[in-house]
């Protein structure tokens, strides 16, 4: 038999790590070609000029230069249009 009564099971005891989205690089700012822009979940940020999408929605610079970043209206699949942030590199 058991010497200590029968202790519970805790349900909430797991934690995961941040995952260190957002911005990295602001607008003005110079990168290089291949550098992490914003690293994000989803297209909340859409990628304009000079820039590419990797696929978990990494925005990188396609090119050196600068970046900038501007509101723009996108037509979503459903047909409402949206504004979302575009981020080039001129």
């Amino acid at each position: 038999m058991a010497h200590v009564k029968a202790g519970g099971t805790s349900k909430n005891n797991h934690d995961s790590p941040g995952q260190r989205l957002g911005v990295k690089v602001f607008g003005g700012e110079k990168v290089n070609t291949g550098q992490v822009i914003v690293r994000q979940t989803g297209l909340s940020k859409r990628a304009g000029e000079g820039t590419f999408v990797s696929r978990n929605f990494t925005i990188h610079a396609a090119k050196d230069g600068v970046v900038t970043y501007a509101k723009r209206r996108y037509r979503l699949f459903t047909g409402k249009t949206v504004q979302r942030t575009e981020v080039t590199v001129k």
